[in-house]
């Protein structure tokens, strides 16, 4: 059996070392202590076994010895790409799930068969113009209606090219694509297809494959994460910046404490407002009120519409359990590890799931339908209240480390900040900030936390290396988390940026009543990583560009969910070069990782020559960081724009490009 880590090697975050070093004492088994206890399959990290039939499972040794095919036949590339279109296809499948959910709920809530309201008539109206729905003359609920049903022909129709991608794909993007014969029909139809191709006796062309896993991508951007945050933000409002606390000091001993977790927001939002109803409750129990503390992504859609804070990311997400005073965790879907049970036997909190797909053995379940979200929510308040009477005072013990942070940058939030210098053309103090060369260029860090990794040492890392040298930073999802832990989203964190960033940061703030911007905008949830394409899809078409010409880049270097994955594939498929910290398991097969990587030499396809874009795999934060910015050179030089070192190019104008 492998050492076991020391706590600080588990994670940088001090509250997490606390926690940790309490449940290894309590005789309590983590995430972190399962990994340690782990030896991964060199096979499997690599790509090279196949068990998508009964004959095997085949494993294909990369160094030459032993079989080179499958029983099948299949080649080692073949294995390789089909495991890797496996991985992007389960990677987009909850993602589409989620915007199908989402449209169900708001087409129950506009018939009036489910207690939402649509709290952004404005937005409504400008998604329903871009889906060309008429509303002259009809009524909210109506033009509600309309929107839903034309989000749920994305999983329905036979022909055509998915509504959203339509709406909200770059013209320039969508023409390459078509060109390729990418375009997705209906999500479930690509979803299927996917899992038909990757059947043992299927499709067993490496490039092909490839390219099904780009058209996954295309799924997973326009029927998960754009139509997910336009429909979300049209129910429960679009985000505007809020000030909110992060870590495990959220925890409040005095009180009710409640974590949701997940990733769809439908039932969440009606904890909230059962939370502060029940009030009464909580105390005639003997606390001083409720306590609603977020986990995930589900906890990063409260944050930015509530203001709920945020206790902890995906990899620490059984900690909060340990620290003794958490009456119920609910949660929903994706990302949920099934150890939380066996934690939270250890102490007196419920595990209570909410979705018929969604179950874990032990916990309890409270069946949640959007037209039952009021008395679901009613009885998991309910529940926690009742819990806490059985609090053991003797495994108390909650982590005093929280950090305030900015969250909640919608790309309407960014747009109306600028326009406070700009108010005709919002867009132009940031085009002239990176023409000038104050702000370098762009990158997102995305994705997660994974129990193998030291806890967000990859996400700060890059991020303080990509700001020290004018990179804005935007940041979705649980690096979102690890960022604003260690003072990334606040004040503080300017002693990382570079001198231009810096001062860009600072006059946006200034004209719009802050300090300063924080050093990372903080955009969201997993699925709102369709809000940074937004951005992009903005700035290029201000500059007549295809968006894989900007000097932009996705980072995700603590990933674990194949949902990152298909995120990045999605901006691959723009041309953004995407960088990953942790393997991708495919350097099983030369070929597709050159493909992938764009270093093939020869004249055959690869994902940098044929969209502008590839992927980069580095585990060293650093080093990745130093690609990153090289490739952000290479597209600053490539429209024109000087770079650090090289000679003064005073023509540099947006009119220029």
């Amino acid at each position: 059996m492998k050492k076991a880590r020391t706590v600080e090697e588990v994670s940088m975050d001090p509250a997490v070392q606390q926690l940790l070093t309490k449940a290894r004492q309590e005789g309590v088994e983590t995430a972190f202590d399962r990994a340690d206890a782990h030896t991964a399959c060199g096979f499997g990290a690599t790509g090279v076994c196949c068990n998508h039939c009964l004959e095997g499972p085949c494993r294909i040794a990369p160094n030459g010895k032993g079989p080179q095919r499958g029983i099948c036949g299949a080649s080692l590339d073949t294995i390789v790409a089909r495991n890797f279109l496996m991985k992007l296809t389960e990677g987009a499948a909850p993602h589409a799930e989620h915007g199908r959910e989402v449209a169900l709920a708001l087409l129950e809530a506009a018939e009036g068969k489910a207690p939402y309201e649509i709290r952004d008539p404005q937005k409504l109206l400008r998604v329903a113009d871009g889906l060309g729905i008429e509303t002259h003359g009809r009524e909210v609920n109506e033009i509600a209606r309309a929107v839903a049903l034309k989000a749920l022909e994305d999983f329905q129709q036979q022909t055509g090219v998915l509504n959203w991608l339509r709406y909200r794909g770059q013209k320039k993007s969508v023409a390459k694509w078509e060109e390729l014969g990418l375009l997705p029909v209906n999500a479930h139809l690509e979803i299927a297809q996917s899992v038909t191709r990757t059947a043992m006796g299927c499709d067993a062309d490496p490039l092909n494959l490839l390219l099904g896993g780009l058209r996954m991508g295309l799924v997973d951007g326009y029927s998960g994460l754009h139509m997910s945050t336009d429909l979300q933000d049209i129910l429960f409002g679009t985000p505007t910046a809020v000030k909110a606390e992060y870590n495990m000091g959220v925890l409040d001993a005095k009180k009710i404490n409640i974590a949701v977790h997940g990733h769809l927001p439908l039932l969440s939002e009606k904890i909230v407002t059962w939370a502060k109803q029940l009030r009464h409750e909580a105390l005639a129990a003997g606390s001083e009120g409720i306590n609603l503390v977020g986990v995930c992504c589900t906890g990063n859609e409260l944050l930015m519409r509530q203001g709920v804070p945020v206790a902890t990311s995906f990899s620490s997400q059984e900690l909060v359990i340990v620290s003794g005073v958490l009456e119920a965790m609910v949660v929903d879907v994706q990302c949920i590890m099934p150890g939380i049970q066996q934690v939270a036997e250890c102490y007196h909190t419920e595990i209570i799931t909410t979705l018929p797909y969604v179950k874990i053995p032990g916990a309890n379940h409270v069946d949640f339908h959007p037209d039952n979200a009021d008395e679901a929510a009613q009885a998991i308040v309910r529940r926690a209240i009742a819990n806490y009477g059985k609090r053991n005072p003797d495994k108390v013990a909650i982590p005093t480390v929280k950090t305030e942070a900015y969250a909640g940058f919608s790309v309407e939030q960014i747009v109306g900040a600028l326009s406070a210098l700009n108010e005709q053309n919002p867009l132009t103090p940031l085009l002239d900030a990176i023409v000038s060369g104050q702000i370098r260029g762009v990158a997102a860090i995305v994705g997660c936390t994974n129990p193998r990794e030291q806890q967000n040492v990859g996400n700060v890392a890059v991020a303080r290396e990509l700001l020290k040298h004018n990179v804005l930073v935007v940041a979705t999802g649980c690096s979102a988390h690890s960022l604003a832990k260690h003072d990334l989203m606040n004040e503080k964190g300017l002693e990382y940026c570079g001198e231009g960033l810096r001062a860009v940061l600072k006059a946006v703030g200034n004209a719009v009543g802050m300090e300063s911007l924080p050093p990372t905008l903080h955009m969201g949830s997993c699925v709102d990583n369709s809000r940074p394409a937004d951005l992009l899809t903005a700035i290029a078409d201000t500059l007549d560009v295809p968006i894989g010409q900007l000097p932009v880049v996705g980072t995700c270097p603590e990933t674990h969910s194949p949902k990152a994955l298909s995120i990045g594939t999605y901006f691959l498929a723009h041309g953004v070069d995407v960088h990953v910290g942790v393997s991708p398991q495919v350097k099983g097969s030369e070929w597709v990782t050159q493909t992938l990587t764009g270093d093939r030499t020869d004249e055959e396809l690869n994902l940098d020559k044929l969209f502008g874009g590839k992927l980069i795999y580095e585990t060293d934060p650093f080093l990745a960081a130093q690609k990153m910015l090289d490739r952000i050179d290479l597209k600053r030089r490539a429209l024109g724009l000087s770079v650090a070192g090289d000679a003064p190019q005073p023509e540099d104008t947006v009119e220029h490009l």
